[in-house]
């Protein structure tokens, strides 16, 4: 489905939830997908972006920002702790905090890198033991982690389970960031998103509704 189409979609969920116009950042999901594909939506005017892995968007990112001004990179797969300080070097946006030891982390990186890209808690709303972020009755004391570190903490973010209503989670998501005064909530994906609008998504984050179905590597 092409970019401006998935616009379309976005403005409308946006009006129909009373939300204001452009309220909802979208993140094309870029990852595993071919830098022609990639280029056709940054020459459509798309500036924020999605990749799950580190080593994935150092190989991609550094040209396409030689080439294109006004790039906003959103990392948004799982990170291993050794992979924190690339991760911070490239990314505006990091959405999987998740746990004590990655707060530690990010925030003696912070100081040595002089900036730290914004941060989103995971909420591993469904409780999937396959799946990263920390558990909803965790959630609070890891927000409260990252603020005593004076990490850019700006909200939270889920990955419903696949088979589940997302609605629910989202709203959970929701009223986890209301107690803890956050904002941001990034939620929804390509075939759920405008629930997730619905529901109060601040981002959402749609990869095979604008680039296609992935490229197996």
């Amino acid at each position: 489905m092409p970019l401006n189409d998935i616009q379309t979609r976005v403005a409308a969920a946006e009006k129909q939830a009373g939300r204001a116009p452009g309220s909802v950042t979208l993140i094309a999901v870029s990852k595993v997908q071919p830098l022609e594909r990639v280029r056709a939506v940054l020459d459509q005017g798309q500036r924020v972006f999605g990749e799950n892995k580190v080593q994935e968007a150092q190989g991609k990112w550094p040209d396409f920002r030689a080439q294109y001004d006004g790039i906003a990179l959103h990392l948004i797969g799982p990170l291993q702790s050794n992979k924190a300080r690339a991760a911070m070097e490239i990314a505006d946006a990091i959405h999987t905090l998740d746990r004590a030891k990655l707060v530690t982390t990010f925030a003696r990186l912070a100081q040595d890198l002089g900036r730290c890209p914004e941060v989103f808690v995971q909420i591993n709303t469904g409780a999937e033991p396959q799946k990263a972020g920390v558990l909803p009755d965790e959630a609070d004391a890891l927000i409260a982690d990252a603020r005593r570190s004076d990490l850019p903490l700006v909200g939270l973010m889920c990955i419903p389970p696949a088979d589940e209503d997302p609605v629910p989670h989202f709203k959970m998501l929701g009223e986890i960031a209301q107690r803890n005064g956050l904002t941001g909530l990034s939620m929804g994906m390509s075939g759920d998103f405008e629930a997730a609008i619905a529901a109060g998504a601040t981002h959402i984050r749609v990869g095979s509704a604008i680039f296609g179905e992935r490229v197996a590597p």
